[in-house]
């Protein structure tokens, strides 16, 4: 069948879509995204995500996606793969330098996940003054835990937890998770949303800057990690995250000198616009991958 665009027929438990352009699952599962993507010993990658267990891989242009089926494809995967959008059209547009050709040019397969934007809260608080690695571990403890068993291939994997599930747990419960500090921001979010204090459902409603407020209200929530929860849930494709890394990797690539974080986050908004996210994504993955800034 012919669907946006795509060639795609199902084979078993398996969906084939041909035509596929701009996607690596390497550079996206691997760009600092998400956490819930593990590379396999074939070169694909088993994730969890939308309370599915998806098995990943991209050969020649043919996305293939094990343990689905049509409907979900169109219902889930399409839209959490941003499969509806031309990463070609947004890599012309943001190329307006030689670092930025270079840079997309080396993390040409990157694509911005939807992701559930609860899932991506509690990910990037857990993610503060920590490494992926770790920050994987815990966020796939956290779901052993407190998610919903799922199976492929005999194996189990684990969903995301709902939020009445952390909420029912404790801070010392949450510590076997090994979230240290964290746990007691993790806990208290939960609460603020069970309680109606927050409602992430309101937040795509909001603009940007009103959004990044409300995000700031949860525990260990900066302007950092609040701007990661915007991006990579695809609410918000205007931010630009910046953490002393990143900080460090545009004074090195484009100020030429120390800049400040507002004159960073003016700088992206004003150069890159609504694509600042994407933007930023390929800069922190090409500097991350060849230790620009280290």
């Amino acid at each position: 069948m012919d669907y946006r665009g795509y060639k795609i027929s199902q084979e078993g438990n398996r969906i084939i879509v041909r035509n596929i352009k701009d996607f690596d699952p390497v550079h996206t599962f691997e760009c600092g995204q998400c956490f819930r993507w593990i590379r396999q010993d074939d070169g694909s990658y088993t994730g969890v995500a939308r309370g599915k267990v998806l098995n990943v891989s991209v050969d020649d242009g043919v996305l293939i996606l094990k343990n689905t089926d049509l409907d979900d494809f169109k219902n889930i995967w399409f839209d959490y793969f941003d499969l509806g959008r031309d990463y070609g059209k947004i890599k012309e547009a943001i190329m307006k330098d030689n670092t930025m050709k270079e840079a997309a040019a080396f993390g040409w397969g990157i694509r911005l996940l939807k992701q559930d934007i609860w899932e991506a809260l509690i990910s990037f608080i857990i993610s503060a003054n920590n490494r992926i690695p770790r920050i994987m571990k815990t966020v796939g403890a956290i779901s052993k835990v407190y998610g919903v068993e799922l199976e492929m291939d005999g194996k189990s994997y684990y969903s995301f937890p709902e939020v009445d599930k952390l909420t029912q747990s404790s801070i010392e419960d949450l510590e076997v998770c090994k979230g240290g500090f964290r746990c007691k921001y993790i806990l208290n979010s939960s609460l603020m949303i069970s309680e109606g204090d927050i409602s992430l459902g309101n937040i795509s409603q909001m603009d940007t800057d009103m959004a990044r407020e409300e995000l700031m209200r949860f525990p260990g929530v900066g302007p950092k990690v609040a701007d990661c929860v915007l991006l990579y849930s695809g609410t918000k494709f205007d931010v630009f995250p910046t953490d002393v890394w990143v900080k460090r990797v545009m004074e090195e690539l484009y100020f030429k000198r120390d800049a400040g974080f507002k004159e960073i986050q003016k700088f992206a908004g004003s150069y890159f616009g609504d694509l600042a996210g994407f933007a930023q994504q390929y800069l922190f993955y090409f500097a991350r991958e060849n230790k620009i800034g280290t």
